[in-house]
């Protein structure tokens, strides 16, 4: 079961960034219809480049962590951004699809919430998730994060095209972090 995987987790470094835009592409392009929402074809079409996480990994305000097996075989990742003294964002979070329910992901996410406060010092953390991928949102909501009320902005050129004729838009989540443990209300 891949929840009893052991893992090993690293920031990662510039030449991780391929490896990275590899895993995030896979995993968001994954079919699956619990985690990603009715919308196939946005997922079919997702596509990002290395220049993405490149970005974030020669930001000095923020990493990308990386989980491997013992092999160094890449099956996790997730971007944190320090945006200010009190707030980190989170995002990109990626399980190679073969692996994915079992575990993984949660544990990247506790990695990387345990990171962004240990390095940055930060209260909160903040994500966001599609609003058509409700079984997400919901995860999100089971590990501590609760919806802003806030909502950004979907990309939306060309949905039509793709079928999607409703509205697809991020949800803003946030989650207290810090002080004498995770979770602490501030």
């Amino acid at each position: 079961m891949a929840s009893t995987l052991p893992l090993h987790f690293k920031v990662a470094t510039p030449d991780d960034a391929a490896q990275i835009a590899k895993l995030v592409q896979s995993a968001f392009r994954h079919q699956d219809i619990k985690w990603t929402g009715p919308d196939i074809e946005l997922n079919r079409r997702f596509t990002t480049t290395p220049a993405q996480p490149l970005a974030i990994i020669t930001n000095p305000d923020a990493a990308f962590l990386m989980a491997t097996t013992a092999d160094g075989t890449l099956v996790g990742a997730m971007a944190a951004v320090k945006k200010t003294e009190q707030l980190a964002r989170l995002a990109m979070l990626a399980v190679d699809p073969t692996l994915q329910a079992g575990g993984i992901g949660r544990r990247v996410l506790a990695q990387t919430e345990e990171f962004a406060v240990e390095t940055w010092g930060v209260k909160k953390l903040g994500l966001n998730a599609l609003n058509t991928r409700e079984l997400l949102v919901e995860w999100y909501e089971r590990r501590g994060y609760v919806r802003t009320g806030e909502r950004s902005e979907f990309p939306a050129e060309g949905l039509r095209e793709l079928g999607i004729v409703k509205e697809v838009f991020f949800v803003e989540m946030e989650k207290a972090v810090g002080g004498d443990g995770m979770g602490e209300k501030v």
